[in-house]
């Protein structure tokens, strides 16, 4: 069987983890901090912390910029459940963009329609580890005094025009899950050039603790328990080191499924936008007949992820927030299928993987 995807421990990653339960020190404490720093120095901003989660990194980071119950915030109609389920978490109201056919990323030109006198910021997805269009974005918002919280969760490593991912908003958020493109085991991460917010999110996530007083019970807000922790920190240091060489290999990957699906009738490889360092989290192809795909996938062995198989406002919670204008997130939910991309494919797998879809192509 061919995974869809698979997380790469090594012996690094194991002895870190040793020297952690040899210490004693399991909770959050200095290996966390030495993480922080470590992805904030690979992303090129002043601040990065670390959380329990992505969706905790969402919300804190959302909460921290100022939104909360009544704002809006404009985000794309076609994601992972995390980004709407944590603008609800704030109290506030998600008001969906159509997205980019060729990117599924969320159009920049449906979002300007979205503004209204509620709207609190703007929460573009870099979808499958392809930076969202972010010059037009953030045009948009300085015109409008909003600010950009980025969910980056599966992006690590990506680039904008040069740049960073972790550095293209007022604040980024990361996913440390084991199926993306790096891991902790569980985590996210907030990423900032803003020493405020930066100070506030570790109040926040550390139940509210005032910034003198994180190691007394001093509690100054509302906060939560969105720590990480000294074991999954070890991880990450590790996995931080190897970053590089995972996405240099999700990018070769993908650049052969490119060339062998290229022209197959029925599948359409994935479009890269100008300026974009795509690094593959997931290799998403569009096809028509996704569900007899999906049987000879099934019939080889070979894995395979819909993600997403519905546009956001298509599940139960979210309907309220749907319009007439998200038709490319519904088609999108109709034909993404991702195929394996993940660094220990052999070439023996990238080659049964395009056979098996050309295979197909020809049978239809």
């Amino acid at each position: 069987m061919i995974p869809i995807a698979k997380p790469l421990i090594g012996q690094e990653e194991k002895d870190a983890v040793m020297k952690v339960l040899d210490s004693g020190m399991m909770a959050s404490g200095p290996k966390v901090r030495e993480f922080e720093e470590a992805f904030a120095a690979a992303n090129g901003v002043k601040h990065a912390i670390a959380t329990a989660s992505g969706t905790t990194a969402l919300h804190a980071a959302m909460l921290c910029a100022g939104v909360g119950r009544g704002d809006e915030v404009i985000t794309t109609a076609f994601t992972f459940i995390a980004t709407p389920n944590s603008i609800l978490m704030c109290g506030a109201k998600p008001v969906l963009a159509d997205i980019d056919p060729r990117t599924f990323n969320m159009d920049p030109l449906k979002i300007e329609a979205r503004i209204t006198p509620k709207t609190g910021a703007i929460l573009p997805v870099h979808l499958y580890g392809q930076p969202a269009d972010m010059d037009a974005i953030l045009k948009i918002a300085d015109r409008h005094g909003l600010k950009v919280i980025g969910d980056a969760c599966q992006a690590h490593g990506s680039a904008y025009k040069g740049k960073k991912v972790g550095g293209l908003s007022h604040a980024e958020c990361f996913s440390m899950y084991p199926t993306k493109n790096m891991t902790s085991s569980e985590g996210g991460m907030i990423t900032t050039d803003d020493g405020g917010l930066a100070d506030m999110a570790r109040s926040v996530i550390n139940h509210g603790r005032g910034q003198l007083a994180l190691g007394t019970y001093d509690h100054v807000r509302l906060g939560y328990n969105y720590r990480t922790t000294d074991i999954a920190a070890a991880i990450g240091l590790e996995q931080l080191k190897k970053l590089g060489g995972f996405n240099k290999r999700r990018r070769e990957n993908a650049a052969y499924l490119d060339d062998a699906l290229e022209g197959v009738k029925g599948v359409e490889v994935p479009f890269v936008l100008g300026g974009a360092e795509h690094v593959y989290h997931q290799y998403t192809i569009r096809v028509e007949d996704r569900a007899s795909l999906q049987a000879r996938l099934r019939e080889n062995g070979i894995g395979f992820g819909v993600y997403y198989p519905k546009a956001v406002h298509e599940y139960v919670h979210l309907t309220q927030y749907g319009h007439d204008d998200l038709k490319e997130a519904e088609h999108a939910g109709r034909e993404a299928l991702s195929l394996p991309v993940h660094p220990s494919l052999t070439e023996e797998d990238l080659s049964k993987i395009a056979g098996t879809i050309r295979e197909w192509a020809e049978k239809q």
